[in-house]
């Protein structure tokens, strides 16, 4: 159920994995995204499984409705409404309140400054890390008092550049934006390497506490992967403090 956790300085961060719920075939087991065509039940109690595995309340997780854009929005806890806004990264200086991340491939992006009390998730695939949503995530935790030395970083399973075969154009404009995501797959041709670029990112806004997944989704039969069964569940990295 929950494929890796960690706790730093009373920062806890914690990415699932596919398996310990209660979805059918295709989103066995463990789907955690309410919009990809599971049944709305399943994905409840899935949601409140991995919740009371982590001590959370299921009540004070907070959900987006992601779009691959790049813009964050700032929380003091769950939406009041019916359907989230749309946003690919959220952050707050709310302690008790889970920010939560989906992904099937993109890379799941968790921070954290102990410090200042603040945290945020941003969903960083390829469109969202070219228009920077992952510096937007640092930016709105710079406002609310969070230091970029400071802040701890942990991104989530995700498709590597080994196998994210992209057009030659594509990979282009990708690399024209951000050069450490130019790649190539492990069968000779041009891909992206969303993760390389999303710690390059980081690296130079001055975070230096990082660390990356070596799991690739599409590699993986215990991780949810898009590009490999296309009607299929989603993953969710969780951060929240003390």
């Amino acid at each position: 159920m929950i494929g890796r956790r960690e706790s730093v300085s009373g920062a806890h961060f914690a990415f699932t994995d596919r398996w310990g719920g209660v979805s059918a075939a295709p989103y066995e087991e463990l789907n955690l995204g309410g919009a990809v065509g599971d049944e709305a039940q399943a994905v409840r109690a899935n949601r409140e499984l991995v919740a009371t595995s982590l001590g959370l309340d299921p009540g004070l997780v907070v959900w987006m409705n992601q779009v691959h854009g790049n813009d964050v929005v700032e929380v003091d806890g769950p939406w009041h409404v019916e359907r989230p806004p749309q946003a690919d990264g959220i952050v707050t200086a709310t302690r008790g309140v889970a920010l939560a991340v989906l992904t099937a491939d993109c890379v799941p992006v968790l921070l954290a400054d102990p410090v200042a009390g603040v945290v945020a998730a941003a969903h960083a695939g390829r469109p969202g890390m070219v228009k920077g949503v992952v510096p937007a995530a640092v930016r709105a935790m710079a406002e609310l008092g969070a230091e970029p030395g400071r802040i701890v970083a942990r991104t989530g399973p995700a498709v590597c550049g080994r196998c994210y075969e992209v057009p030659e154009a594509m990979r282009a404009e990708v690399a024209a934006v951000e050069p450490a995501a130019h790649a190539e797959t492990s069968w000779g041709t041009p891909a992206v390497d969303v993760s390389a670029g999303v710690h390059a990112q980081l690296d130079r806004l001055g975070v230096c506490d990082r660390a990356q997944s070596p799991v690739c989704t599409l590699e993986s039969g215990d991780h949810f992967s898009y590009r490999r069964d296309r009607t299929t569940g989603r993953l969710a990295g969780y951060v929240w403090l003390d």
